[in-house]
């Protein structure tokens, strides 16, 4: 029997650095995977793929409506979807890639197949037709997640799909139908509409983005339903009839009342994602979840069962591939006696529409229910000199600091570039720096990021340039 000082289950973001962190400080690593390929469902059905597609639309539609302006003289471009597809599969095919290269270089053993949890210290591997068991020190659960699915309402991956099948599509549809108004459900909304598609948005809360600051969420569903996008709010989808040429949704109100009867050619599903503890033999182990299926731990990521943890999708928390990293990191330096540390206040969240929407750390909301007494400082790209030569003025930055000490609680950027600007606001934040801080901080000219200087400046209504 083989033996480890750790296996970790998932090869997705966080099972892999996870494992990658523990063979670097010194640990016999070995990984289980169920799927052909490594890399869970951000780098094969999730994230990656999603912004090939995300790039290659955004770069149809500049060739067709954007170019000219800029004195560039292009013939009207024309898809092609299958090569399209596969500009999206050379990108996964090469992240893939970099996976394996890492499990090589770092001598981490690679176990192919299903892992269930025989109790502390037991792995087994099964899958074509046959099994093995591992002894291993401790196990690091990093399963990931599942799509959430609808009552009544089946996923065949066709003409009714999930974040999977919306990222294959063999056509563009005349007609889409999308069910929730969340990050997935707008990046691909904003793939199909791009390529042609009429895009209705289906959600069961009264805006768009849910968690997200609501200014923020305002003005982007503006921006939104200026590039075409229809939103029906406070509504839900109780049926889909699949049984004509056509699909034809019903749409309730939220609140109740009359239905309506929406046609679509595909109706894709978002509502959220639940982790994903399938097979994993966590009940007859002891491994405890809460009641939404989640697995429990303690500030160390440790569930019930001694020497076993949980990191990811899996556990309470954003479901985002970097929270999942940072906590496979954290985890293998606890396992090797370190001090792994996660800052959960200090996690970005990115929109990878166009323009972008970015935040860190706390909404107005939130601060207003806490009871926290803040000051606002905003920015508008309309006043940004990158910004207004380039023609992309849409959005603007929203810095929320401590009215007493000035430090950052939170930032909001929607724009251009939103998801790279954040991250000079993580920097600050983790360093518990002030807007002070940040306005004082010299900027290059002429740069988007020069509209976060100027709102941290707008925190003290000093703004050079508004």
């Amino acid at each position: 029997m083989a033996s480890y000082d750790l296996v970790v289950i998932g090869t997705g973001p966080g099972g892999y650095v996870c494992a990658v962190r523990a063979a670097q400080l010194g640990m016999k690593v070995a990984v289980v995977e169920k799927n052909a390929t490594l890399g869970g469902t951000c780098l094969n059905v999730g994230c990656m793929p999603s912004k090939a597609l995300l790039h290659a639309s955004e770069m149809f539609e500049e060739a067709a409506h954007s170019f000219a302006k800029m004195g560039v003289s292009v013939s009207t471009p024309k898809l092609d979807l299958p090569a399209m597809m596969n500009f999206k599969q050379q990108g996964i095919d090469g992240n893939v890639k970099g996976v394996e290269f890492l499990m090589k270089k770092n001598k981490i053993d690679v176990l192919k197949g299903t892992g269930k949890i025989l109790g502390a210290g037991k792995v087994e591997i099964s899958g074509g037709g046959k099994s093995e068991t591992v002894e291993t020190k401790n196990i690091v659960i990093a399963t990931g997640s599942d799509i959430a699915r609808l009552k009544g309402i089946e996923i065949d991956e066709k003409r009714i799909v999930s974040s999977t099948g919306a990222l294959s599509l063999e056509k563009v549809p005349e007609k889409m139908l999308i069910v929730g108004a969340g990050v997935i459900g707008l990046e691909l909304g904003s793939v199909w509409r791009r390529l042609g598609a009429e895009v209705m948005v289906v959600e069961f809360l009264d805006r768009i983005l849910p968690g997200m600051d609501g200014e923020v969420a305002k003005q982007f569903q503006r921006m939104l339903e200026k590039q075409g996008f229809v939103f029906k709010l406070g509504a839900k989808v109780t049926s889909v009839d699949t049984s004509g040429k056509t699909l034809s949704a019903k749409i309730e109100p939220a609140a109740g009342g009359a239905a309506e009867a929406l046609e679509a050619d595909v109706v894709l599903v978002c509502i959220g994602r639940v982790p994903y503890t399938e097979g994993l033999g966590l009940k007859e182990a002891g491994v405890a979840l809460d009641n939404r299926g989640r697995v429990q731990i303690d500030a160390h990521f440790s569930t019930s069962v001694k020497g076993v943890y949980a990191i990811g999708d899996v556990v309470a928390g954003p479901m985002l591939a970097h929270k999942a990293e940072d906590e496979g990191v954290a985890v293998a330096e606890i396992i090797a006696g370190q001090a792994g540390h996660v800052n959960y206040d200090v996690i970005p969240g990115v929109v990878y529409t166009t323009p972008e929407v970015s935040s860190v750390g706390k909404t107005e909301e939130e601060l207003k229910q806490a009871g926290v007494a803040y000051t606002v400082g905003k920015f508008p790209f309309t006043a940004n000199g990158r910004s207004k030569v380039n023609q992309t003025t849409d959005g603007f930055v929203k810095i929320l600091a401590d009215a007493k000490t000035d430090r950052v609680l939170g930032v909001h950027i929607v724009g251009r570039e939103a998801g790279e600007m954040i991250q000079e606001a993580c920097v600050l934040m983790e360093f518990g720096g002030s807007a002070e801080d940040l306005a004082r901080t010299c900027h290059a000219h002429p740069t988007r990021s020069e509209a976060v200087k100027e709102a941290a400046l707008a925190v003290g209504k000093r703004a050079i340039h508004m």
